[in-house]
């Protein structure tokens, strides 16, 4: 578990998916554009079989995905994680999502700030890679109010649905 000043972050585990299947359908509007998979269909199964696959990455340490809560509450606000590592050469993506009603609330950078130290901590890494589709103003200035240096924009760097987007690279490296 992670705890910063106002959140929360954990593994996910399966009483997780209804608050997860709540806050995507809720979220569509804002996140579907950049994250193809939040429909408004997205159902139990999907959210479980997901979770599924977060358990399966934490005991492979081959992912670290997180839920976020809100510290006091304990809403359910959105989820992060660290993913893509690559051992050989000492880095992973840092991604995150945060609900619609949640946005703009600090989430977001206190899942990059708690992320980033877990990472410096527990993995062997060097470098974190905030990969930010061309136009996903929201996320990028959330990145980059973290501290993350943009590298540039890397051509057809993400796949969103069946269509290769241009993208904003943005790193993090360990002091």
């Amino acid at each position: 578990m992670l705890v910063s000043t106002d959140f929360v972050l954990r593994p996910y585990v399966p009483g997780d998916a209804p608050a997860l299947v709540a806050a995507i359908v809720e979220s569509t509007p804002t996140l579907a554009p950049w994250m193809p998979w939040a429909t408004a269909q997205f159902s139990m199964s999907d959210a479980l079989a997901w979770i599924a696959s977060c358990e399966k990455g934490l005991a492979d340490a081959t992912c670290f995905e997180f839920a976020i809560f809100d510290r006091t509450s304990g809403v359910f606000v959105g989820g992060c994680g660290l993913n893509q590592i690559n051992g050989l050469h000492g880095f992973c993506n840092l991604s995150y999502w945060v609900r619609q009603s949640w946005q703009r609330k600090g989430a977001a950078s206190a899942a990059i700030r708690a992320l980033t130290d877990y990472a410096w901590t527990e993995l062997d890494v060097q470098r974190l890679e905030i990969v930010v589709a061309v136009g996903n103003d929201a996320s990028l200035n959330t990145a980059r109010k973290a501290g993350a240096f943009d590298e540039g924009i890397a051509r057809k760097r993400l796949k969103l649905g069946r269509q290769w987007v241009d993208a904003h690279m943005l790193s993090l490296v360990k002091p």
